[in-house]
C-alpha cells in the first residue's frame, strides 16, 4: 500500500537494523512498491553472543531478508570502521531501526553505547548528506506514567531511558532545523518477521505458538488488568512511510491509542484457532520492571502525520495467523 506521495524509485535509502523485525519489514515495502529504490541494509547479523540475561546480543537473521533484492552490509553501528562503509552513499532517507531493544538487559554502558552514541553519529550523517531521518524510539520512555504523551516520560529501565536521550537529542537537531527528523515511539508491536526475536517477540506470537503445540497458553496473574497498546507491524510501516513527509518534524507516539489487556491476546487466538484449552497462571518475576500498562496518545501522529492506524488487535492476529501457523510449521 503507497502511503504518501513520495516517489522513492531512484533514492539511496539506509536502514539501519534492516536484518531485524521492522527494519525487514521497511526493506520489503520499498522493494514491493518502489523497484527502483536503491535500498541499503546496514545489519550487525547475530553470533551467538549473549547479554547476562541469556539473550543475544542481536537478533539481525538472514532469514528475514531471503527474498530481498538491494545491498546488504555486515556492520556495528558502534564501530567507526564500519560506519565508514556507508561515507559513499548520498542517502535520501536514513531509517534508524539499529538498537538494544532487549528491557531486560541490565549493562548500562553497553546501552548507552549503542542506542545513545551511535544514534549522533548517524544524525550527523545525516546532516552531512541532508538527508531525512526518521528513528526508532519507544513507549519505554513513559515507564510508570499514566499520561502516554510527550512531557510524561518516567523510564524504570535503561532502555527506556536510553531512548529518551536519543528524544533529547534529536529536539537540539530539530531547533536547529538541519534536516527532517522524525522520532517514532513505538508500542507493542507484532508481526511478520518477528520470530528471530527469540524470547523478546512479541506475546501474540509467544501465545499463538504455545497454543499449536498443545499447550496451555501461559499469562501472568492478573492479565486481564495488564493492558498495553498492541499495533501491528503494517502500521507501524505506515507511521514510518508517513514520516518521510512530516507537517513539522517532531517525536510522535505509533500505537492504536486503545490498550487491550493479554488476556484478550490469547481469547482471541483461541477463538481464531478453534481451541477451548484452559489457561495456565503463573507469576510475574519482572514486576520491579514492569509497565502494566500503556495507551498511545496518537492525537499528535495524526495531525502531524497523517497517521491513522487500520488494524485493531483482532483484524491483526487475523492477519499474523496463516504467518505463526507457518512458522510453528517450518521453523519449530
Amino acid at each position: 500500500m503507497i502511503y504518501n506521495d513520495i516517489d522513492f524509485n531512484k533514492k539511496n535509502i539506509l536502514i539501519t537494523g534492516g536484518a531485524g523485525f521492522i527494519g525487514s519489514n521497511l526493506a520489503f515495502y520499498f522493494q514491493q512498491n518502489y523497484p527502483n529504490a536503491n535500498v541499503i541494509v546496514f545489519d550487525k547479523f547475530r553470533n551467538e553472543d549473549t547479554f547476562d540475561n541469556g539473550n543475544l546480543k542481536s537478533f539481525g537473521h538472514f532469514k528475514n531478508l531471503i527474498g530481498f533484492n538491494g545491498t546488504i552490509i555486515s556492520g556495528d553501528i558502534t564501530n567507526k570502521k564500519d560506519m565508514k562503509k556507508l561515507e559513499d552513499y548520498k542517502f535520501d532517507f536514513i531509517f534508524h531501526e539499529a538498537a538494544i531493544s532487549d528491557t531486560t538487559v541490565s549493562d548500562q554502558k553497553i546501552m548507552m553505547d549503542t542506542n545513545v552514541n551511535a544514534f549522533v553519529d548517524l544524525l550527523e550523517m545525516a546532516k552531512k548528506m541532508k538527508a531525512v531521518m526518521v528513528y526508532a524510539s519507544s513507549a519505554a520512555t513513559y515507564g510508570d506514567s499514566d499520561r502516554f504523551s510527550m512531557g510524561h516520560e518516567q523510564p524504570n529501565n535503561v532502555y527506556g531511558f536510553s531512548k529518551m536521550m536519543m528524544d533529547n537529542i534529536a529536539k537540539k537537531y530539530m531547533k536547529k532545523n538541519y534536516i527532517s527528523i522524525v522520532g517514532l515511539r513505538y508500542f507493542n508491536v507484532y508481526g511478520e518477521r518477528e520470530f528471530f526475536k527469540n524470547k523478546t517477540a512479541s506475546m501474540v506470537l509467544q501465545f499463538g505458538l504455545q497454543l499449536l503445540k498443545g499447550k496451555s497458553a501461559k499469562l501472568f496473574k492478573g492479565s486481564d488488568k495488564i493492558k498495553r497498546d498492541f499495533i501491528y507491524i503494517e502500521d507501524v510501516i505506515q507511521a514510518n512511510i508517513k514520516a518521510c513527509k512530516p507537517k513539522k518534524s517532531g517525536i510522535y507516539n505509533v500505537g492504536t491509542g486503545k490498550s487491550r489487556s493479554f488476556q484478550d491476546i490469547v481469547d482471541i487466538l483461541k477463538d481464531e484457532l478453534n481451541i477451548k484449552r484452559e489457561d495456565l497462571y503463573i507469576q510475574n518475576p519482572y514486576e520491579k520492571q514492569y509497565q502494566f500498562f500503556t495507551e498511545a496518545d496518537i492525537s499528535l501522529s495524526k495531525e502531524f502525520l497523517n497517521y491513522e492506524p487500520r488494524f485493531s488487535l483482532e483484524e491483526g492476529i487475523k492477519t499474523y495467523l496463516s504467518e505463526i501457523k507457518r512458522i510453528y510449521e517450518k521453523e519449530i
